[in-house]
C-alpha cells in the first residue's frame, strides 16, 4: 500500500506487526491491519475489534470465524496499481500509465478506463460474497500522479460504485484526491465512511532503511486533512512506524489527543 506526501518520499504500507504498548501506553484493542497475514498467522493472537486483512487469501468460512469472535473484518482492494506479477497483468498492460516510484514492479492504471472499472466491480463483488464487511482501499493517489479530469472521474466512479455495495469504505491516504472531491461537492458521503492515513506523526527514510519524526510541517498537513475528514462526520484512522518506544508512545498520545484511531506499528513486516 502506498501514498505520496511522507518525508518527501512516495512510500509503501506494505505490511503491519500488531501494536505492542509500552511505557504508559496500553495495547490498542480497536484497529489493526494484517494485510500480508495468512489465516494461521492470525491464530492465537489477541486481535483488535477493526481488522484489515486481503480477504482474496481467506475463505468465507475463516472470514465467518473471525465475525463470530467479535471482529469487523474489512478487505484491502487496490484500485489504483496493479503489480506486473499478477496473473490479470497482461489484461490490463496496455492501461497502465507509469512506473510507481520505489516499486519497479508496480504501474499506476488509467483508472478512467471501463474495463479497469468493471474489474475492480466485480472483484469487490467476489470479496464481499465471502462475507466481509468493507474494504481498505489502496492507491486513489493514482489523482496525485496524474491529476487529470479523466482519473478524478475514474477513482470518483470506482469508490461510489464500492459504496454501493453496503461495505464500509476506508480510504488509505489519497489526500489529494479526497480533499479535490471535498472542495467541489462539500461531502464525503457517496465516496467513504473512513480514511487512514500513514505516518502523521512518525515516517520512514527511505534511504537510510530507518524511521522517524515527521517534520512539523508534514504533520500539520495530514492533521489538517484528517480534521477535514472528522469535520465531515467520518473516521479517522492513523498507521504509524517507529521502534523507538518514546516517539511510540508519543505517536499514540498525538492520536488520541486528536481524536484518531491509531495502529502503530514495529515493523514494515508483518508475520
Amino acid at each position: 500500500m502506498k501514498f505520496s506526501k511522507i518525508c518527501i518520499i512516495s512510500v509503501c504500507l506494505s505490511t503491519l506487526l500488531c501494536f505492542l504498548g509500552c511505557g504508559s501506553i496500553e495495547p490498542s484493542n480497536e484497529y489493526g491491519v494484517y494485510i500480508g497475514a495468512n489465516p494461521e498467522d492470525l491464530e492465537d493472537r489477541d486481535l483488535p475489534s477493526t481488522i484489515v486483512i486481503d480477504a482474496q487469501y481467506y475463505s468465507s468460512e475463516e472470514i465467518s470465524s473471525l465475525q463470530v469472535d467479535g471482529h469487523i473484518v474489512y478487505t484491502y482492494l487496490n484500485i489504483g496499481s496493479i503489480e506486473n506479477f499478477r496473473d490479470y497483468y497482461s489484461d490490463f498492460e496496455d492501461i497502465t500509465l507509469g512506473t510507481y516510484e520505489n516499486w519497479e514492479d508496480e504501474q499506476w492504471v488509467d483508472v478512467s478506463q471501463v474495463k479497469w472499472q468493471e474489474f475492480i466491480s466485480a472483484k469487490a463483488d467476489e470479496l464481499m460474497d465471502k462475507g466481509v464487511d468493507g474494504f481498505f482501499v489502496d492507491n486513489c493517489d493514482v489523482y496525485y500522479q496524474y491529476p487529470t479530469e479523466e482519473i478524478f472521474s475514474g477513482v470518483s466512479n470506482i469508490l461510489e460504485d464500492l459504496k454501493d455495495k453496503g461495505g464500509y469504505v476506508l480510504i488509505n491516504g489519497g489526500d489529494s484526491y479526497v480533499t479535490e472531491y471535498y472542495n467541489r461537492y462539500y461531502s464525503l458521503d457517496a465516496i467513504l465512511d473512513g480514511v487512514n492515513q500513514e505516518s502523521v506523526y512518525t515516517c520512514i527514510d527511505w534511504d537510510n532503511d530507518s524511521f522517524g519524526v515527521n517534520t512539523d510541517e508534514d504533520r500539520e498537513y495530514f492533521s489538517d486533512y484528517l480534521n477535514m475528514v472528522l469535520d465531515d462526520s467520518k473516521d479517522a484512522y492513523v498507521l504509524e512506524y517507529t521502534n523507538d518506544s518514546e516517539v511510540e508512545e508519543e505517536a499514540y498520545n498525538y492520536a488520541s489527543k486528536m481524536g484518531y484511531i491509531p495502529y502503530i506499528s514495529h515493523s514494515l513486516e508483518l508475520k
